[in-house]
């Protein structure tokens, strides 16, 4: 349906559907962002660096690819900073467009800028749709679909549905690829929130056919800033830097990368905040008679077990004052699952209460 909201975070597009005002106080459960907000030093450091807009930024962003280098243990040829993780999507699409790959698979339910993005480069779309209510790979039908097709996207941790492909199926489909000459593009926005680490990164070693695309809006809770990057081999970087146009990253946000990167106990609180949370609302949401997806992610994705429907818990959880992300525009959900980021216990508690209310009105 394309007059429900693309994206989270969109209050404004979704209240007026049911008659509520575009500007209303809502928690805010549709957008995945950390709710620890920024880090605390952030505000200060952005004032600090209001002098540099005078100057343009460095072309090359060789302090920020080279901080995200070190944390990557990665040379600094393999990093390419973009403008949030959108940037990075469009840029992989941009480079299969330039290789000749006329046709992209992509691993749905998913993030929708994957498919906008092959289609602004003129690049069909074949879906290969997670089967069954865990939304498992079916791998041979994936490894089919990339070979034909030249190239495969897949999210991981997925958007919206939490779960992560095991990395010994990634390495099956790298291997396969690799003999065909198909290239693997693996969306890691959410990697930061998994514990133990599960990011792909060692695997550049030994698949030069691999894109890792990463954001660090989610996690530092700066959307505003856009701030993402993208990981790959020397050659296919360098390429991708020749598409990419110059100064898209702005010099506030490329000067925030290195102490983002070098603030470790932010990194651990928020791990500490999700480990504790996520099984607890989970446990919760599944007591209320929710059917909820294993996550491991910072979000969970549900629908009621009893088949009740989603679209009028949404409106409900709307006039309570908070706000769910439909679920219309993913392939294979069509609006029958709600997914709600991982928030506060306090924010939390209170989706509980008003998913309680809904059960007993």
């Amino acid at each position: 349906m394309s007059d429900w909201p693309s994206h989270g975070g969109r209050p404004e597009q979704l209240l007026p559907r049911f008659g509520l005002a575009g500007g209303s106080e809502v928690i805010d459960f549709s957008a995945n962002l950390n709710p620890l907000g920024p880090p605390t030093w952030l505000a200060e450091r952005l004032a600090a660096s209001v002098a540099e807009l005078a100057t343009y930024p460095d072309p090359d962003y060789r302090e920020a690819c080279e901080a995200i280098a070190r944390a990557e243990e990665l040379p600094a040829e393999q990093v390419r900073l973009t403008n949030g993780g959108a940037e990075a999507i469009f840029l992989a699409a941009a480079l299969l467009a330039r290789q000749g790959v006329s046709r992209a698979a992509i691993v749905q339910p998913t993030f929708g800028e994957y498919t906008r993005a092959c289609r602004h480069y003129g690049i069909a779309v074949e879906h290969v749709e997670l089967a069954g209510e865990r939304f498992e790979l079916d791998e041979a039908r994936a490894a089919e679909a990339m070979r034909a097709a030249g190239a495969l996207f897949l999210c991981r941790p997925n958007n919206p549905t939490g779960t992560l492909i095991e990395r010994e199926r990634i390495e099956r489909l790298l291997a396969a690829a690799q003999r065909h000459g198909a290239t693997l593009v693996v969306d890691e926005a959410f990697v930061d929130f998994v514990t133990p680490d599960e990011r792909l990164t060692p695997l550049l070693a030994r698949f030069d056919n691999l894109l890792l695309l990463r954001s660090m809006t989610k996690l530092y809770a700066i959307p505003g800033l856009r701030l993402g990057y993208l990981l790959g081999s020397a050659t296919v970087v360098g390429r991708i830097g020749e598409l990419q146009p110059p100064w898209s990253v702005n010099a506030l946000a490329a000067g925030l990368v290195a102490p983002l990167l070098a603030d470790r106990d932010y990194l651990a609180r928020t791990r500490a905040w999700l480990d504790a949370e996520r099984p607890w609302l989970h446990a919760e949401l599944e007591a209320l008679g929710l059917d909820v997806v294993p996550s491991h992610a910072n979000f969970l994705l549900f629908r009621d077990a009893h088949g009740e429907s989603m679209p009028a818990l949404l409106e409900h959880l709307a006039r309570c004052g908070i706000l769910a992300r439909h679920t219309h525009n993913f392939i294979g959900l069509e609006g029958a699952w709600l997914r709600v980021a991982v928030r506060s216990r306090k924010e939390n508690a209170q989706l509980v209460e008003a998913i309680t209310r809904w059960r007993n009105p």
